[in-house]
């Protein structure tokens, strides 16, 4: 499509819709002196799109056969090799399915989306083929990331790997359930609300939400630049940290990256814990969604760390309880305008896909095909445009006392800690067909009362298993000082040598 201007009539048409009556010859001088913009647009359109380079043009792809898909959490499976040697050498990955890999489908777990393929890798994705690991497959997520839950995504549900009739959490759904299967020795999520730490959590795997902006975000759909985040999902502490060294720091294209600060994390994982200050939560237990085995055994991981010599303390912080509110107020104006601009992402620097843009356009022609927890969502989005930015900038304005809260504690404490999820798995629907199934909507917003806050104040958080109950496992979360993931992979290793996270010996 070529840039051209308005004529007389189509200005003249745009005035009075915004209040302004303009005859002819006012149109006729506006339109001279909207020549040089016209201009400079058409000059943009002569302009090749600027992408980053595809280091590794060398891939293919299949579709899955059914018996090597038994957990619904793979995409597509690819064989994508970069470097033969590297910190992560002979490592598989999988990645979740809105993490642009180039020349291979992406459909972010949604059918509005099928057919899109991406035009550059993510840098997360590039530096992984740069540290030698090998990508294996795209994973299943939920429908646009929008999910707590495994029974959003069109390609159908993901299973639990523990109890197939149970969720994985979401919406980082597949790369949970891959890893907790042992099909991939760690994967990538991405987190707005809790979709690495949610998953990770009942899936019993480790996911680390790291400080926001420290992993580049370039080439990954995303939702509102002020709380995406990718992270590393992986089957123990040591991975996990190896992998963030992998991906942290700055690649030059992605403004959410500032004032950043990078360690060698492995050097964390063999350090006593003697002597570290713990602070319980209180608000992050015993609310009215809490299931009481989740808490009991949450404080019971809490007390093995006392035992390892650190201080373990409750305190009480009434303020997380009201950052879900904050969170809501912003992510829901944040998300109806990025699907406004078809996936652009607003007032912040980076490279944008021309491929995406095009896939998305036309996406409320196709409102139909989404899971009743986007038709909730979205259509509130259009609802607050009456309010014309209000909540979201009444939740901006708050947002300085919520991340002061956790920092007065964490002035005091290494590190804070509660359970990640309130509830563990819960079954998954019967049928994902009914519009106005309450099991979807319960599962996409009621998981993350505990994670969502730290999405918005940018501190780092991480899920770990911490038992099992009924057969299923317990996330418990430790959140720590603005880039201070040393602290919680100090933590959250001593726990893991401790003792064998299924049996609590």
């Amino acid at each position: 499509m070529t840039f051209k201007l308005p004529d007389r009539d189509e200005l003249k048409t745009i005035a009075a819709s915004m209040g302004l009556t303009v005859d002819d010859s006012h149109a006729d001088t506006l339109l001279e002196q909207l020549a040089v913009f016209g201009n400079s647009y058409r000059f943009m359109d002569q302009l090749e799109d600027d992408l980053p380079e595809i280091r590794y043009p060398d891939r293919s792809y299949r579709t899955p056969d059914p018996e090597e898909n038994p957990l619904g959490a793979w995409y597509v499976r690819t064989d994508l090799k970069g470097r033969d040697a590297g910190l992560l050498e002979g490592r598989t990955v999988a990645i979740k399915d809105n993490i642009f890999v180039a020349n291979v489908p992406m459909m972010n777990g949604a059918s509005i989306l099928e057919g899109f393929i991406p035009d550059f890798d993510a840098t997360v994705v590039t530096r992984l083929l740069d540290a030698g690991a090998e990508i294996t497959g795209k994973a299943v997520c939920e429908f646009l990331c929008v999910s707590g839950g495994s029974a959003t995504a069109s390609s159908g549900v993901v299973r639990n790997p523990h109890n197939h009739d149970y969720s994985a959490g979401g919406s980082s759904s597949g790369s949970a359930a891959l890893v907790a299967n042992g099909d991939v020795d760690m994967a990538l999520g991405c987190d707005q609300a809790g979709s690495v730490r949610i998953p990770a959590s009942f899936c019993g795997i480790y996911g680390m939400k790291a400080t926001h902006g420290l992993l580049p975000y370039t080439g990954i759909m995303g939702m509102e630049a002020m709380l995406d985040h990718v992270g590393p999902m992986t089957a123990n502490v040591r991975d996990n940290a190896l992998m963030l060294e992998a991906l942290a720091g700055y690649d030059g294209m992605d403004s959410r990256q500032r004032q950043l600060r990078r360690y060698k994390y492995t050097w964390a994982l063999d350090e006593d814990i003697s002597g570290m200050k713990i602070a319980v939560v209180k608000e992050g237990f015993g609310h009215p969604l809490s299931a009481p085995d989740v808490d009991r055994c949450v404080l019971d991981a809490a007390g093995k760390f006392a035992g390892m010599g650190a201080a373990v303390e409750e305190v009480s912080i009434p303020m997380h309880l009201d950052g879900v509110a904050l969170w809501g107020s912003i992510i829901t104006d944040g998300l109806w305008q990025t699907m406004t601009h078809n996936g652009l992402a607003l007032n912040t620097n980076g490279i944008n896909s021309p491929a995406l843009e095009n896939a998305l356009s036309g996406w409320q022609d196709k409102f139909d095909r989404c899971p009743v927890n986007l038709h909730l969502i979205l259509m509130l989005g259009k609802y607050l445009e009456r309010y014309q930015g209000r909540y979201y900038a009444k939740a901006k304005n708050h947002l300085p006392g919520l991340v002061k809260a956790y920092d007065d504690v964490l002035d005091q404490y290494d590190l804070l800690l509660m359970p990640t999820t309130l509830m563990q798995a819960q079954k998954n629907p019967a049928s994902v067909s009914d519009p106005a199934n309450e099991e979807i909507i319960f599962l996409a917003f009621n998981t993350v009362l505990n994670t969502c806050q730290f999405d918005i104040s940018g501190h780092p958080a991480m899920s770990l298993p911490c038992g099992m109950r009924n057969g299923l496992p317990v996330g418990m979360m430790l959140a720590g000082k603005h880039c201070d993931e040393p602290a919680i992979y100090r933590a959250a290793s001593a726990f893991e040598q401790s003792c064998d996270w299924k049996t609590g010996i």
